[in-house]
């Protein structure tokens, strides 16, 4: 695969007056050819309908830019937290909602939704894991299409799936195994204390042998504010972290990685996007700090 075949985006905003047609123009500015959206926003239940949001005109904007549909990734709300064992209104408005989500991004035709695992709240990380296929297993619809990639998270408070053991324990026990798989974040895997500085092999043949590479659906690429095993999950920009630019190019291009859908997350820098210019560095894999450092110049 070329530079100019990645399959590279980030995350865009989804609102009026297209929704849709507004979040893939945007990713269009970047040079992207996949991104990632909210269906509403993250800490809310407040959703328009899908009728209102230009599916049909997105979905053929999408064809005439020979972008595929598959590309294209949903984020699921951060309210959901279906490891909420202690509180059970807290944990069914999170199986509900979750519900709503899977039938909204089918209505757009979205392949697979990214969530985070959940967190404990107080209970034991095994009881929060039990509880998150409990949720699942409720959430899921029968006759699903949509893959659900359950983000490996940074271990910061009580969240699980912090390690490919517990995403694995998830994906073994639910009823539907074939729709759920993972999400690889670098900065969280880095801050669990995944050392993709210096054992980038040994993590990914550790994954593939627990879960199996082709239950990664997709990657959101960033670097991490924060040192090895810091449990902080704070995002920077390429180059500009721990993780280096070096080792983030390392990761994209990796022969068994190559292929898969990758997602930028990496902060904006005085009110201005980063993306167009991080986008360049990976397909050219030539790192230009200053041109970032200039977006921060008032």
């Amino acid at each position: 695969m070329e530079a100019k075949d990645l399959i590279i985006g980030c995350h865009v905003a989804m609102k009026a007056p297209k929704y849709l047609l507004n979040s893939l123009q945007e990713a269009l500015s970047y040079g992207a050819n996949a991104f990632m959206i909210y269906t509403g926003a993250p800490q809310n239940t407040i959703r328009k309908p899908t009728k209102d949001l230009f599916i049909t005109e997105f979905q053929q904007t999408l064809k005439t830019n020979n972008i595929s549909i598959d590309n294209v990734i949903v984020h699921a709300p951060y309210i959901i937290n279906l490891g909420n064992s202690v509180k059970p209104s807290t944990f069914q408005l999170a199986v509900d909602f979750l519900r709503t989500e899977i039938i909204r991004c089918q209505d757009i035709g979205i392949k697979t939704l990214v969530l985070h695992p959940g967190a404990a709240v107080g209970a034991l990380p095994q009881v929060a894991l039990d509880q998150i296929v409990k949720g699942l297993d409720a959430a899921c619809l029968p006759n699903q299409t949509l893959k659900i990639a359950l983000e490996t998270m940074s271990g910061k408070g009580s969240e699980v799936g912090i390690n490919f053991e517990q995403l694995q324990y998830i994906i073994n026990n639910v009823k539907q195994p074939n729709l759920i798989g993972v999400c690889w974040d670098t900065c969280h895997l880095s801050d669990a204390g995944y050392d993709l500085n210096n054992n980038l092999d040994e993590v990914i043949n550790e994954f593939d042998h627990l879960i199996g590479l082709e239950k990664l659906f997709v990657m959101h690429i960033n670097d991490s504010k924060n040192p090895l095993g810091s449990r902080k999950d704070r995002h920077a920009n390429l180059g500009m972290g721990y993780l280096g630019f070096e080792t983030l190019v390392n990761i994209i291009y990796h022969p068994k990685l190559i292929n898969k859908i990758k997602i930028l997350e990496t902060p904006w820098i005085n009110d201005q996007s980063p993306y167009l210019h991080e986008i360049k560095m990976i397909r050219t894999k030539q790192y230009n700090k200053d041109i970032l450092l200039a977006l921060g110049e008032k």
